[in-house]
């Protein structure tokens, strides 16, 4: 790691004002965040009023739009889960936040579990799924091969200790279930449009930033395949939007559209858009 280049340093612009590395991992070719805080350090990174998937504030024209586009998302990622013929419908949903999607799921009849590290996330998402969702230690407490579906929405790049929780959710995963994870693509047109304030690379509470080739690699490490891969279009939008704040200290929601609308229409030709969802199937 001392000889690695540094691929970029990125500035943390919510709650410290730190400024990190990103070092390419010459194993699987995602970028680390390093330093990376400890674990008992990391949770300070997350107090702020700001970091809206922890509740269910709608202050502003900003956030009553985020949850407008997230209702829109919960249909279409309901949509993916339910288009596998499974013969039963076991669901975990890792990092579930205050628990939309878990309650759009039972709603369709699946049995439904979830894990939320962040307590006030957590009880507002017990109150929506009868008490379903638990603490990370929960991980390695379900039994092996209880979930047809494994969905992590924005969550991955957040896990610390990254293999050790891919070995897990093969361990808990039915064979021939399903994984779905959503992460930024750092190959992406708005990522390269805007270099260090890039708003998804958000260090360090993301502590790994991924692109196509290394999420394949990482996950076959563990005999699991990327059966398919599908942009998220809103992405582009709402990171741009971020990304202008960073870059001029105001949100230019005009600018941040435009390099949103640009991404998405270079991401036609090239499959790299702003956010990916990758469906990876077990062996």
């Amino acid at each position: 790691m001392k000889n690695t280049p540094v691929f970029l340093k990125v500035k943390d612009h919510s709650v410290s004002g730190e400024v990190f590395e990103l070092i390419q991992n010459t194993e699987h070719g995602f970028l680390e965040t390093t330093p990376q805080p400890a674990s008992d350090k990391l949770p300070e990174y997350y107090k702020s009023e700001d970091y809206i998937s922890h509740t269910d504030s709608k202050r502003n024209l900003f956030e009553k739009a985020y949850h407008l586009v997230r209702t829109i998302s919960l249909k279409k990622k309901l949509h993916l889960i339910n288009s596998s013929d499974l013969k039963s419908k076991h669901l975990l949903d890792i990092g579930c936040g205050t628990g939309d999607f878990l309650q759009i799921a039972q709603q369709n009849n699946w049995c439904v579990s979830g894990v939320e590290p962040n307590k006030q996330a957590r009880d507002i998402a017990n109150k929506k799924t009868n008490n379903s969702v638990f603490e990370t230690e929960a991980l390695l407490t379900f039994e092996s091969n209880s979930f047809d579906v494994i969905t992590l929405w924005h969550v991955l790049e957040h896990l610390p200790n990254l293999e050790d929780h891919i070995g897990v959710f093969k361990k808990l995963l039915k064979p021939k279930g399903t994984l779905l994870i959503a992460v930024p693509n750092y190959n992406s047109f708005d990522a390269k449009h805007y270099k260090q304030f890039w708003a998804a690379y958000d260090a360090p509470r993301h502590l790994w930033h991924f692109n196509q080739s290394s999420i394949s690699k990482l996950v076959s490490k563990y005999a699991f395949q990327v059966e398919k891969v599908k942009p998220m279009w809103f992405d582009s939008f709402y990171v741009s939007m971020l990304s202008e704040k960073c870059r001029t200290g105001k949100m230019n929601p005009i600018k941040g559209f435009w390099i949103g609308l640009c991404s998405n229409i270079k991401a036609l030709s090239t499959k790299e858009a702003s956010s990916l969802i990758y469906i990876i199937k077990n062996s």
